[in-house]
């Protein structure tokens, strides 16, 4: 992903991977503390089969959401997930940072 690569981008690419007939997930950051890799409203697109598009923080916690983003298409039903410096499973994903992230994971139809 280049640096340039924009949400407007993303989006664009949930739009076309959704006119292909792909199932898709959209994660979105919906709330930040402290040291985050990523603002607020960063996007991640993410079809059935594992690819994606975007950035929602980088390293391993983009690799958590996208595989909890393959249960939301499974299941349709959205997720809301937190991680943090504080929480043990921020070090497991990789956010050590020093902040906390959370992301909605949604389906998109």
């Amino acid at each position: 992903m280049s640096e340039t690569f924009t949400e407007l981008d993303v989006l664009s690419t949930a739009e076309r991977w959704a006119g292909e007939g792909r199932h898709l997930a959209l994660a979105t950051v919906v709330e930040t503390w402290g040291s985050a890799p990523r603002p607020t409203g960063s996007h991640l697109v993410i079809d059935a089969d594992g690819n994606f598009e975007g950035s929602v923080s980088g390293g391993c916690v983009e690799g958590a959401v996208v595989s909890e983003a393959l249960d939301v298409i499974d299941a349709g039903e959205p997720r809301m997930l937190e991680f943090g410096v504080a929480d043990e499973t921020a070090w497991r994903v990789g956010l050590s940072c020093g902040g906390r992230i959370r992301v909605y994971v949604e389906k998109v139809n």
